[in-house]
């Protein structure tokens, strides 16, 4: 009798693993990547998985979160089917950059500080001219001037908006803001008029494509301006 028990206890734990193992992981689909690593956010999910097995990810899932992964500020995991995870990145917004001791630093449209990277992503535009201090992430970007600095803020902000492509940013000596956008220079002046300036520019620079030269808008301050182009 004992040995009858003993047997059906081992033929049930054979038949619990087997039907647990019918539960590995076979495929994660990864969706949203962008500025983040595909490569990466795969690994940190299967670092997560327990035993890579969907069972026990149902039940971790709820308890704890993946590790961080650069420029991600969420992932949403789903048990697609029993051997395939689906994992949905939610990406940060990153608003712009600045270069600091062989790195750039991003930061949001709030100016807080959300990513550090050697490389400089595709799209964020780099400002120039500013001078930093020490920084910290989740902490808003140090910089000399306040000025600059809410400037900055707006500046990123209405290219947000508008859905402006913008290379770069840059404070010349005489505190101007020059845009560079593919092969374009645009001098907005001092930043009184940044609000009609930046609602105009993407019509106006839509009818220079292909070209390359300086765009010059310090006086255009409102709908009725005119804006001047000297090619290189």
């Amino acid at each position: 009798m004992k040995k009858y028990v003993i047997a059906v206890i081992v033929l049930a734990l054979i038949f619990g693993v087997m039907y647990v193992r019918t539960f590995d992981v076979e495929e994660i689909e990864v969706r949203g990547c962008v500025l983040s690593s595909e490569d990466e956010v795969r690994q940190a999910v299967e670092d997560f998985i327990p035993a890579g097995n969907t069972l026990f990810l149902s039940v971790k899932k709820k308890f704890s979160k993946v590790k961080s992964v650069a420029f991600v500020a969420k992932l949403d995991i789903s048990i697609d089917w029993k051997n395939r995870v689906v994992v949905d990145v939610y990406e940060k917004s990153l608003a712009g950059c600045v270069e600091y001791m062989e790195q750039f630093i991003y930061f949001d449209n709030d100016g807080r500080v959300l990513e550090t990277g050697k490389e400089k992503i595709e799209g964020i535009p780099i400002i120039s001219g500013l001078n930093i201090s020490n920084w910290q992430i989740d902490e808003k970007l140090p910089v000399d001037n306040a000025r600059k600095f809410d400037l900055i803020l707006t500046i990123t902000q209405l290219i947000e908006k508008y859905e402006l492509s913008i290379d770069g940013i840059t404070f010349s000596g005489e505190e101007d803001i020059i845009l560079h956008v593919k092969g374009i220079n645009v001098e907005l002046g001092n930043g009184d008029n940044l609000a009609v300036q930046m609602m105009n520019l993407g019509s106006i620079l839509e009818g220079l494509k292909g070209k390359k030269g300086t765009l010059y808008m310090k006086d255009f301050n409102s709908p009725e301006s005119m804006a001047s182009f000297k090619s290189e």
